[in-house]
């Protein structure tokens, strides 16, 4: 898959989604200070997705209505070391192919999408035996 690492994502998660043989970009590298609107722009452009910790990155997509259909997954999870992180990163993002399309909220114990390509309002759920989506809810990730 192709993504793109926000400033603020950390390195060892790069580093692990590459060793999984991903494709991913990093701004703090690749066009360090840029704004988040020219973030999610590129984003779209290069047809990645988007890998943040930003919770801005929400409002461009739905309240300033950005183009975002590429996807985002906004990581809200504690951040006891880089590590972790980066553990936790690889094993969620390969739980599932669908990612494109999708903004993707993955918090401790939970992941919720919603379809950015209608913009709608239904969220979705992950079963944690299958990886089906199921509407209104969220998964509990074990591990």
């Amino acid at each position: 898959m192709r993504f793109l690492a926000n400033e603020n994502f950390p390195l060892d998660a790069v580093e692990a989604l590459r060793q999984k043989v991903h494709d991913v970009l990093w701004i703090r590298v690749e066009s360090p200070g840029i704004s988040d609107r020219e973030v999610l722009s590129r984003a779209q452009a290069e047809n990645r997705i988007l890998l943040t910790f930003d919770q801005d990155f929400g409002e461009l997509a739905f309240r300033s209505r950005l183009p975002a259909s590429v996807g985002i997954i906004l990581f809200r999870i504690r951040v006891p070391s880089g590590s972790v992180v980066a553990e936790k990163v690889a094993k969620v993002i390969s739980l599932r192919d669908d990612w494109y399309g999708h903004f993707t909220v993955i918090e401790e114990d939970k992941i919720r999408m919603r379809d950015l390509t209608v913009r709608s309002p239904i969220l979705y759920r992950v079963c944690s035996a299958s990886t089906s989506l199921h509407r209104v809810g969220a998964i509990r990730i074990k591990g």
